[in-house]
């Protein structure tokens, strides 16, 4: 499969790359160091520059003030933006803006989605439900009557949830479809309770007691939660892909400076091997994830849905970014446990994407149930 990058996709990421060479990966204390008060908010100036830079409408259509790119230009921003660690909802409030221009209500669109290119307008998902181990909708019920829907119930390890101004939840209902619901912060009935992530994040524990909506600011099409789900897991191999490459490009830099016996540790063959193991794991997993972003953006057929190819990459982002940190802080000795060097919060960052959205046990289990529901010929 011949997966070169048109002229736009490779323009995004060339965009990306302008904005993120100004951003420095260690300019937030490691998370070892702190007790959870490292994240108050995102870097909001980064999300000013995205937005003055076109990249937050990036898969927005025109008629709303975005490019109408696909999820491979998104993917391709991740990677960059992921390369320095950036602290800005990216993922959350793009693959959000997709799934409402997608599902949701005319009316709905036309007044978030411009607002979200423009940077004016934060929405985070909520994609772990309540334990992280069972479907995220079931973490809500919701109940339709009289053109409203009650909401209540509990999401944990919701991301950004401090600085969004909208929240995509996902719900279920009696009868067991899912359903996304986009509710204001401050909405009554919303509370919000401090968590902290593997990274250092502020997360949030989000809080439902009887919150009223519209119709208007719910998506009830089954099909919207699965797209959902499944651009964000992508994006979260995006992620593991860019940071995998950028702390495998620390490694080489470092051993190939480092001496032992006069001459640099790069040219001793067991640090070699191991450096080229790790490159054929974020190869790897750079096709696994073209390969998803590229079915879910086009629908193509497949020996298997779209939600294989996805499971596929998610599986080689999990263990290949955890292979990928583990060798660099080997490889760099005690330096790789110095909580003043940047490859700390690298680990920390690649355990939390590691586990996001489903280890990769979780995600060999679904390739499996694909596979028996699905006889390949």
């Amino acid at each position: 499969m011949d997966f070169t990058f048109t002229e736009e996709q490779q323009a995004a990421a060339e965009a990306a790359g302008a904005v993120f060479s100004g951003v420095a990966p260690d300019a937030v204390p490691s998370p070892a160091l702190t007790t959870g008060a490292v994240a108050e908010d995102i870097d909001r100036g980064l999300w000013r520059t995205l937005a003055d830079a076109d990249l937050l409408g990036l898969v927005l259509d025109p008629a709303y003030g975005g490019s109408g790119l696909d999820p491979v230009a998104l993917c391709l921003v991740l990677r960059e933006a992921a390369k320095v660690l950036a602290r800005v909802p990216l993922l959350e409030t793009c693959a959000a803006a997709l799934a409402l221009q997608t599902y949701a209500d005319p009316n709905l669109r036309e007044e978030t989605l411009p607002r979200i290119g423009r940077g004016e307008l934060i929405v985070t998902v909520a994609a772990a439900g309540r334990t992280g181990h069972e479907p995220a909708e079931l973490a809500v019920e919701a109940d339709e009557e009289d053109a409203h829907w009650t909401l209540d119930g509990t999401h944990s390890a919701v991301p950004w949830a401090y600085s969004a101004d909208r929240l995509l939840l996902p719900a279920h209902t009696r009868d067991g479809s899912a359903v996304l619901a986009l509710v204001p912060r401050d909405h009554p009935g919303v509370s919000l309770a401090e968590q902290i992530s593997t990274n250092g994040e502020r997360y949030a524990e989000v809080r439902l007691d009887a919150v009223r909506l519209t119709a208007r600011e719910m998506i009830t099409d089954p099909a919207a939660w699965e797209r959902l789900r499944q651009l964000l897991t992508v994006g979260t191999c995006a992620q593991a892909l860019g940071l995998g490459e950028r702390v495998l490009a620390m490694t080489a830099e470092y051993t190939g400076t480092r001496e032992q016996f006069g001459h640099p540790v790069a040219t001793f063959q067991a640090v070699a091997v191991q450096a080229a193991d790790r490159y054929i794991d974020l190869r790897a997993m750079e096709a696994t994830l073209w390969q998803a972003a590229w079915r879910i953006g086009t629908g193509a057929p497949g020996a298997l849905p779209p939600a294989g190819d996805v499971a596929v990459a998610k599986i080689w982002a999990a263990e290949g970014v955890r292979r990928v940190v583990q060798t660099a802080q080997h490889l760099h000795g005690g330096f790789g446990a110095d909580t003043d060097y940047p490859l700390h919060r690298y680990h920390a960052w690649a355990k939390q994407l590691e586990l996001a959205l489903g280890p990769a046990a979780a995600h060999e289990e679904a390739l499996g149930d694909l596979l028996a529901a699905h006889a390949l010929g």
